[in-house]
């Protein structure tokens, strides 16, 4: 029995209020520890006896600042203002940051394995093309992407994270196109340190918790040293959106075609209502969009309640244009309206806000000195995720079969339902039904992905004398491993919802599948039970357990890396000494994975004779696949100082890789500062990204869904339906080539002597990306092939099994390809100012921001024209002008309390759409025309207090009370019918807690 998409609430409204304010007054009667002020970004100072190696640059040397920009955030930043249990969702708050996959953005990513995961995306310009290390190494990948989640990393060890907003190819090796997100441990710790908090939101939803335990110890006097980690952290789901908790999504937001358009009457061709509209071609129990025979479309806009109720849908009216029918018969099949049963469709309420998320992870490392000048150490992580996810209702469409059904007695072929519900009075002289449903009576579509990641870690490292002066040096191996199981759930077997759907009534008068009452024998299938999809609480269990399953597949992601690293200071010129790097590694990564034979889609032969695959389930058809690669490179960096307060700084490395071949990287940067106060910094890098094991080496991804028809008129049938239903498949290309990328990277430092505690920078960057590797959509096949592109063309065919004279069911095969130019520019500012108060006391303001240029994309094909996503609000591919950060923290030796302001501004919904009401130029797919392209930006406040106490016998302790949204905006909403919000920029939780503790003892 799948009872999955029924969920019970938590709580009641008082109950959610009464929680959220005992979590309130838990801490209110708790005293927290002081934060110190934080450095500003790029002076970041090493304690006595520790070294700093700037990410950026491998040339380690006391006192050497990059001319590539670093923002750093220590322990005390991510103490103050981290708003959950997950260190990613801090980190993601970094302007520079955007566009980054995140629980919140991925329940949708159905078959691609990466929800519930956090990858970090710089720039908007891609996961893949982001280098995340720990402690300056890499780290396997969580997805066939070769992503790495941030979950994998160990939290409670983390010392302070290094963002290099620049391209660091040359220095760190292939995917640093955008920069580097370093994860840099405290490998020195000594005691224990314990930390423990529990958070919900203030709708009595979303409870989570976390805890973990660190330490650190010296052992064979002092000479030896071990660490540990261990940590847990649960989310409960939010499974469905409850409009009285959330109304932001049951506003009815919507954008839809203009019946009234003409290319060349000049009104726009689609509407934006800002409220109060409804997609009103779905219904929970059935909607019916179109019945054939002598009474063509009677039973048009009827929808079916509960227990099959039949309800004429009550239309509303709209001020201009009418567009709705006065009843049922009339209009456009797909009908929007203001007014009447405008919230029948549900499908945006019941959509997951937040997975349900169990992770757990353990981490040791222990290093021992052999000698005054050689450490040997090992290390070792562990950890294991398991994610569950709405990912909306079983959205469906069927064609019921009437003919014969006002005949006595009922023939095998009347479906047996429609007569039931619909009676043979509303029948006479129809022959066929057509309905689109939510599937009330269906559970929702799960995603239910586990993953377990280890990585292993054994080296050396030390110093010694050359010419004169200290040389570090460092070699290491390192193996690591991913198992991932994506696990889909509830999930529509096309053929058996097929079987279910066609119910007709036997001999004796039962209600069967009509594939075993009928006279052919050979299609028979004795687990068949017939499924009613008219009305609501009227599907047989056994029946919804037939329809639906659980298709998965496993993947062994294995990555193997051996470096070594040398830095030392062979010379020096009159103006100071030359410091150089040289290095080298190898990296091997893999991939294997394996489906169940009943989960794989079908192989199939197409209307041009091509072999290929059908799709068995509505989604995750998935396909085993397996490869690998190997790398080898080589790199050589050097710091001159040339004087007058002028330094050069240049690195180039040998790339050699198994499958594309050979290819150089470099950086040539400097940093000049004529007086002590400002600091000018430039950089111009060549960086690459080669492609991953997914882009080279899949065997197919099949997905089924609609399309858009281009040529679509309400008022002309024969231009065919508004959507075309395809079946996609899109396999790896072995022969992709590693992306290149030319950077520039401009700025300045200012900290004068004249306001001490101040800093400030402000840095220009500039990267245009060539041969960048992508996939064009099915849409996008669909609309270059209306325009008479035949490459195109030449991928569409048809599935003649499966389609009507009608409607062509499509096949659409697409596969990546190197023939994308990307252009992303804009200006980082970065703010500092720190203010003692009294003794001991301070004030510290903080800001950051970043206004975004230009973020173009340019496929190069025939008739498209590259489209600026910079100031558009309208998903995750699109990047607002300004995204901005700001905090202000005041601490005294027992207290410390951070207020944090974010956002982003205001912005069009689509990047190439055109604004306008009248004298519209002619819309097209690549600039259609709205009469409303504005969307709203957000503001949200956070607050965070943190009180020293004395607990038994902790050297330290505190409690801390984080409130996030505090004054509860609502997210970045959209003109949309599912989740009406930006989920990557925007918070959808609303108000949420968190209280917690934390123990330091020696």
């Amino acid at each position: 029995m799948r009872d999955m998409g029924r969920i019970r609430r938590p709580l009641g409204h008082k109950g959610r209020f009464g929680a959220a304010m005992t979590a309130l007054a838990l801490v209110h009667g708790a005293p927290a520890l002081a934060q110190e002020a934080t450095a500003p970004a790029d002076s970041v100072e090493a304690a006595s006896g520790d070294q700093i190696i700037v990410t950026g640059s491998r040339v380690a040397r006391d006192g050497f600042q990059a001319p590539t920009p670093v923002v750093v955030l220590t322990q005390e930043d991510i103490q103050n203002t981290s708003p959950s249990n997950n260190i990613a969702d801090f980190v993601n708050q970094l302007p520079q940051l955007a566009g980054s996959t995140k629980p919140a953005n991925s329940r949708l990513n159905i078959s691609n394995g990466s929800a519930g995961i956090n990858a970090i995306n710089m720039r908007n310009l891609g996961e893949s093309r982001v280098l995340v290390l720990v402690d300056g190494r890499r780290s396997v990948g969580s997805t066939i992407f070769g992503w790495v989640d941030i979950n994998t990393i160990p939290q409670a060890l983390i010392e302070r994270v290094e963002v290099v907003t620049g391209g660091a190819s040359s220095a760190y090796g292939s995917d640093a196109v955008t920069g580097v997100v370093n994860f840099v441990l405290n490998k020195k710790m000594e005691g224990l340190r314990i930390t423990g908090d529990i958070g919900l939101t203030d709708k009595g939803d979303g409870f989570n918790y976390s805890g973990s335990i660190a330490g650190g110890m010296s052992f064979a006097d002092g000479r030896g040293h071990a660490i540990f980690n261990a940590e847990i952290a649960h989310q409960d789901g939010i499974y469905e959106i409850d409009p009285n908790d959330r109304p932001w999504n049951h506003k009815g937001y919507l954008a839809f075609a203009n019946p009234a358009y003409t290319a060349t009457n000049g009104q726009p061709a689609f509407i934006t209502f800002r409220e109060n509209a409804g997609q009103t071609n779905q219904a929970p129990g059935g909607f019916i969009t179109a019945s054939t025979g002598t009474s063509a479309n009677s039973l048009r806009g009827l929808y079916f309640g509960q227990n099959g109720q039949v309800i004429p849908f009550q239309y509303g009216s709209f001020n201009s244009p009418t567009l709705n029918p006065t009843g049922p018969g009339t209009g456009s099949a797909v009908t929007r309206t203001v007014g009447g049963d405008w919230r029948l469709n549900d499908s945006g309420r019941r959509i997951g806000l937040a997975p349900k998320d169990d992770r757990w992870g353990v981490y040791g490392r222990t290093s021992f000195d052999v000698s005054d000048n050689v450490t040997l150490f090992a290390e070792g992580s562990f950890n294991k995720q398991e994610v569950f996810f709405n990912a909306g209702p079983n959205l469906g469409s069927a064609v019921l079969n009437t003919t014969g059904c006002t005949t006595i007695p009922v023939p095998t072929t009347c479906n047996a339902f429609a007569l039931q519900t619909l009676g043979a009075d509303r029948l006479a002289g129809v022959t066929s039904v057509s309905i689109t449903t939510t599937a009330a009576d269906l559970p929702f579509r799960g995603i239910n992905n586990k993953r377990k990641v280890q990585r292993y870690v054994i080296g050396a490292e030390g110093q010694f004398d050359a010419f004169g002066k200290s040389a570090r040096w460092d070699i290491f191996g390192q193996y690591g491993r991913s198992d991932v199981r994506e696990q889909l759930r509830n999930i529509m077997h096309v053929t058996r919802m097929a079987n279910a759907s066609n119910a007709a009534f036997a001999p004796d008068g039962s209600i069967q599948c009509l594939i075993n009452v009928d006279a052919d024998t050979t299609n028979n299938d004795a687990g068949c039970v017939p499924l009613n999809r008219l009305g609501i609480g009227v599907a047989d269990p056994a029946a919804i357990d037939y329809v639906l399953g659980d298709p998965y597949r496993k993947q062994v992601l294995e990555q193997y890396v051996a470096g070594a690293n040398l830095s030392l200071t062979p010379f020096a010129t009159w103006a100071g000494d030359v410091s150089v790097a040289i290095g080298g590694e190898y990296r091997e990564e893999k991939i294997r994975g394996s489906v169940p034979t009943e989960f794989q889609p079908i192989a199939t032969v197409d209307s041009n004779g091509r072999p290929g695959f059908r799709n068995a389930w509505s989604v995750g058809n998935y396909l085993p696949f397996k490869g690998s690669y190997n790398v080898k490179e080589a790199y050589l960096e050097t710091v001159v100082p040339l004087g007058f307060g002028l330094e050069f700084n240049g690195a180039v490395r040998a790339t050699d890789y198994s499958t594309s071949g050979y290819v150089t990287t470099w950086k040539l940067g400097a940093t000049w500062a004529p007086i002590e106060d400002i600091r000018f910094r430039v950089t111009r890098s060549r960086d690459i990204r080669a492609p991953n094991l997914n882009e080279q080496f899949q065997a197919g991804t099949a997905n089924s869904d609609s399309v858009r028809n281009p040529n679509f008129d309400a008022n002309n049938p024969a231009n065919g339906p508004q959507f075309f239903p395809y079946s996609g498949l899109t396999t790896g290309n072995p022969a992709l080539q590693p992306e290149k990328a030319d950077s520039w990277n401009i700025g300045g430092v200012i900290t004068p002597r004249f306001l001490p505690g101040f800093s400030a920078s402000v840095d220009y960057f500039r990267i245009d990306l060539e041969d960048a590797i992508d996939t064009i959509s099915a849409q996008e096949v669909v609309n270059r092939c209306d325009e008479g592109v035949q490459t195109f063309c030449d991928a569409i065919t048809t599935d003649p099994t499966r389609s009507t004279p009608t409607t062509p069911y499509l096949l659409i095969r697409t596969q990546p390809f190197n023939y994308v130019s990307r252009l992303v520019r804009g200006i980082d500012f970065d703010a500092a100012y720190r203010l003692p108060v009294g003794e001991n006391s301070a004030i510290t303001l903080k800001g950051t921001a970043t206004r975004y240029i230009e973020n173009l994309s340019d496929t190069g094909i025939a008739g498209t024209t590259p489209v600026n996503t910079v100031g558009a609000n309208g998903g995750q591919a699109s990047t607002p002008k300004w995204i901005f950060r700001a905090n202000l923290n005041y601490s005294t030796p027992t207290f410390s309390g951070t207020v944090t302001g974010r956002g982003v501004s205001s912005g069009k919904y689509l990047a190439n759409a055109i604004e306008c009401t009248s004298g519209c130029p002619t819309s097209s797919s690549q600039f259609p025309t709205y009469d409303n392209n504005h969307v709203k930006g957000t503001f949200y406040i956070d607050l965070n207090l943190t009180q020293k106490v004395s607990v038994g016998n902790a050297s330290e302790s505190e409690f801390f009370f984080n409130v996030t949204n505090l004054f509860d905006a609502d997210p970045l909403l959209l003109p949309e019918t599912g989740l009406a919000a930006n989920s990557t920029f925007s918070d959808l939780l609303g108000r949420t807690f968190r209280v917690g503790v934390r123990f330091k003892m020696k």
